[in-house]
């Protein structure tokens, strides 16, 4: 997985303005949406159960690998999921955390972001538990990166 590959980073105050743009949740929701069609296809090798993110009511297949740019250790992303919504939260997490190191991933308190957006109060709990849970997995994939090396 190469870096060029991967959606356009964004950052979490980018993220902010951008939510703020929109009047409604439907229109956030949209944008949501759209940003999941950013996420390049899924090559089927990944395609796994064991890269399916556990406690997601969708399935969602998400897989990090980790490279050295030469000074530090850094963990890409790619991932992929069946629904629409499910897949644009996944992509905002790949763009928010792909391509960082492991304890920028640790220390990047993306979960408050998410309350800040207001967006797990607009999500049925089981979509809501299933953000959770993809969230648990970039922390534990970082965790793991971060041991390695």
């Amino acid at each position: 997985m190469s870096p060029e590959n991967m959606p356009e980073p964004i950052t979490a105050a980018e993220l902010i303005d951008d939510f703020e743009l929109f009047d409604d949740w439907e229109e956030r929701f949209q944008y949501i949406v759209e940003l999941g069609r950013e996420l390049p296809d899924l090559p089927d090798e990944h395609r796994l159960d064991a890269n399916l993110v556990q406690g997601c009511q969708s399935r969602v297949w998400l897989v990090g690998s980790v490279r050295d740019d030469g000074s530090e250790t850094r963990v890409d992303f790619i991932a992929d999921s069946d629904a629409l919504i499910v897949k644009g939260l996944i992509t905002i997490i790949v763009k928010l955390l792909s391509g960082k190191t492991p304890d920028e991933i640790l220390s990047s308190n993306i979960r408050e972001l998410f309350t800040q957006l207001d967006l797990k109060s607009h999500l049925m709990d089981s979509r809501s538990n299933g953000l959770n849970s993809m969230i648990d997995r970039v922390e534990s994939l970082a965790k793991m990166a971060s041991a390695e090396n």
